[in-house]
């Protein structure tokens, strides 16, 4: 909060990105998400976690063993605040943005307790355990919930309204979610997931629980902590079309992607990386081919794209957090992740996709895109600090 009126005189200031955590189907940390992620090697395996017998498809990409998600919100968040080297106090000081689909308890409580259990008072415990502020909040916009939180708290830091916070977001594979899914039709008939590929039959559900550490450039640098990424430019926008289907001209991502761009102050042939939403499902592949298209003008025939859900899987409001976090990974290591799955081309998805093996770079700006049911759409800018 120190820099609040100088930062008003002076316009918005840098973002970064100083620590960040994440526990996924491959395992604890960065490394191993990063790995499969660069190999093209999917997570996807028969459901153990609950009896899937009934359903028409019993494959997700989970964690080994029955994780607790109050447990590893708890864990992940305590690694990414020691990544970004927080004092005690600077974490008491700290907000917590948290976008989860609410305490995995509520549904088997009593009606009257209810109230106890929602996504505020959820997001309150985790944010006293981690010993955050006490102030927190949730954000439950399905896929999007996460990205919206990181573009809500760089917007809020960009203009002094905070020093640093910490985002953090949370979904396992869970019986109540997965039964929706699968009655929907939604999860992918054979198994994988294969985004902007002929052939593609949906979306399979995967674990993911994310933190990151937040701040303003020169927080970061007052007490020599080290940046991970630039946090440049961001976007949303919604396209109100229908409650489930994308709109098919992708305008409304495109106008996020176009916003992120202008706030980064960097033009389509800056972007060398697009960590694309990719579901695998046929109509919303085609929908972000298009929105590329008319966002990026002509670059977007030329720049590398992958859905690393392709390996991870969709794990709904914790996506987009994971997703920037391999993007972010992925700069770093000067490597573009593989779109898995693929079994060939589909002419209404005409893109550089990364096939075969991960693709060398020294790109310094990578997009993170996400959209949801209801039209919303976001787009995160990360850059080489």
């Amino acid at each position: 909060m120190t820099e609040t009126v100088s930062a008003a005189r002076r316009g918005p200031r840098p973002v970064v990105v100083t620590g960040a955590a994440v526990l996924s189907a491959l395992g604890r940390g960065v490394r191993p998400l990063l790995s499969a992620v660069l190999d093209g090697a999917p997570a996807f395996a028969p459901v153990q976690r609950f009896d899937v017998s009934g359903r028409r498809v019993g494959v997700a990409a989970e964690h080994p063993g029955t994780p607790v998600l109050a447990d590893e919100l708890d864990r992940i968040v305590g690694e990414a605040c020691d990544e970004a080297g927080l004092s005690v106090a600077q974490r008491a000081d700290c907000p917590l943005l948290l976008a989860v689909h609410g305490d995995p308890v509520l549904a088997r409580v009593p009606v009257q307790d209810r109230p106890a259990h929602g996504a505020d008072a959820f997001a309150a415990t985790v944010a006293r355990r981690a010993g955050l502020s006490t102030a927190p909040r949730a954000y439950t916009s399905a896929c999007v919930a996460s990205s919206t939180a990181v573009a809500d708290a760089a917007a809020a830091i960009a203009h002094g309204q905070a020093d640093r916070m910490v985002v953090a977001a949370g979904y396992l594979v869970e019986a109540e979610q997965f039964a929706v899914f699968d009655a929907g039709r939604a999860l992918a008939r054979d198994g994988r997931i294969r985004p902007f590929s002929a052939g593609r039959t949906g979306l399979l559900l995967g674990d993911g629980v994310v933190a990151v550490v937040v701040e303003a450039a020169s927080a970061a640098r007052a007490r020599r902590a080290r940046p991970l990424a630039l946090l440049a430019g961001w976007g949303r926008a919604g396209d109100a079309y229908h409650v489930c289907k994308p709109r098919p001209d992708g305008a409304g991502l495109a106008r996020a992607i176009t916003d992120a761009l202008h706030r980064g102050g960097v033009g389509p042939e800056r972007v060398g990386y697009v960590n694309a939403h990719g579901s695998g499902t046929p109509m919303s592949d085609t929908a972000e081919a298009a929105a590329l298209h008319r966002a990026l003008g002509d670059s977007a025939a030329a720049v590398p794209v992958s859905s690393t859900k392709s390996v991870h899987g969709q794990a709904l409001e914790a996506g987009a957090l994971l997703e920037l976090v391999v993007t972010i990974a992925a700069l770093r290591a000067g490597r573009l992740p593989v779109n898995a799955g693929y079994l060939g081309p589909d002419e209404t998805c005409p893109l550089n996709l990364v096939l075969d093996r991960a693709v060398e770079t020294g790109a310094d700006h990578a997009l993170s895109l996400t959209t949801a049911f209801g039209g919303a759409n976001t787009a995160l800018l990360v850059g080489t600090p």
